[in-house]
């Protein structure tokens, strides 16, 4: 395979000023692409501000003979992600790439968690990657072309004690993904989700000693082809981490179906359980029309 670059090509990152965003937009600019460096410059927990991380990531790109600006606004508004992509189009002309990397932590257990920090987690993670990528994806479909890469995580995927709010926030990205993956298909915009495991200021202290194998550097490489021009992937989710790349994948198994036309009884269910369950011949649909085209199946076989 020919290198990938990026030439011509332009990038919205947020949550660039450190950890995994810092570094993607290095390897972009690095490899000829102009960057938006996103960074509210605030503290783990979203409070506080300040420009310093983001001037020094384009600092960085500057003096590496790269390309890139600073942007200061909050995710968590509409007005700040209209502000993020306006600072694209005013200095590159267009958007190509959006990589929704900004987060915060508020981690608390279930019962103990407060409405406020579940809306401050929901507001930069969810909201903001809706507000970011809703002005961007009306550029990409002008210009018949985009990428999209949101950043999940297996909190959400697979659950994870004390992240009630932090899980919510990231599975919905999940399904934002999927929607615009769905959407942006027949203009050449493609959206994948991953789910990284790596050492950040936001990570540090909760992976222990395992830090030390989970440079953010081993994500990069991923996230870099998932916004290229070489990337023909859409409507997926990778699980990345310490040099190990994975699909990460929801299936839908064949499942029981009611041998006529009678609502089951409680009891039925619980008889045809482990069919129901079982996860032999699972499908991945592409979209709800898979999910709907099962049951139509089902209603045939029935006769």
């Amino acid at each position: 395979m020919s290198e990938i670059r990026f030439d011509g090509r332009v990038a919205v990152i947020t949550g660039a000023g450190g950890g995994l965003g810092k570094t993607y937009a290095k390897l972009i600019a690095a490899r000829g692409g102009s960057v938006v460096v996103n960074d509210l410059g605030g503290a783990a927990d979203g409070t506080g501000g300040s420009s310093s991380m983001a001037d020094e990531t384009v600092k960085e790109i500057e003096e590496a003979g790269g390309k890139a600006v600073a942007n200061y606004d909050s995710v968590a508004t509409p007005e700040g992600g209209e502000a993020i992509i306006q600072t694209a189009l005013d200095n590159f002309e267009k958007v190509d790439i959006v990589i929704n990397n900004a987060g915060i932590l508020r981690d608390k257990s279930f019962v103990k968690l407060e409405p406020e920090n579940l809306e401050a987690v929901i507001d930069v993670h969810l909201k903001g990657a809706f507000f970011v990528s809703q002005p961007a994806f009306r550029v990409m479909k002008e210009h018949n072309y985009g990428r999209f890469l949101f950043t999940a995580s297996g909190a959400g995927i697979f659950g994870n004690f004390g992240q009630t709010n932090y899980g919510a926030a990231k599975m919905g990205l999940v399904g934002l993904s999927n929607v615009l993956s769905v959407e942006g298909a027949k203009n050449n915009i493609k959206c994948n989700a991953i789910a990284p495991i790596a050492k950040t200021r936001l990570t540090e202290q909760l992976l222990g000693a395992m830090a030390e194998h989970l440079d953010a550097e081993y994500v990069t490489p991923l996230v870099a082809y998932l916004v290229s021009e070489q990337c023909d992937v859409t409507h997926e989710i990778f699980d990345v981490g310490a040099g190990r790349y994975a699909r990460v994948f929801l299936g839908m198994a064949p499942g029981w179906t009611t041998p006529d036309a009678v609502p089951p009884s409680p009891e039925d269910i619980a008889a045809n359980l482990d069919e129901i369950r079982a996860t032999d011949g699972f499908t991945i649909p592409d979209s709800i029309a898979g999910e709907m085209q099962a049951v139509m199946e089902a209603l045939k076989a029935r006769g």
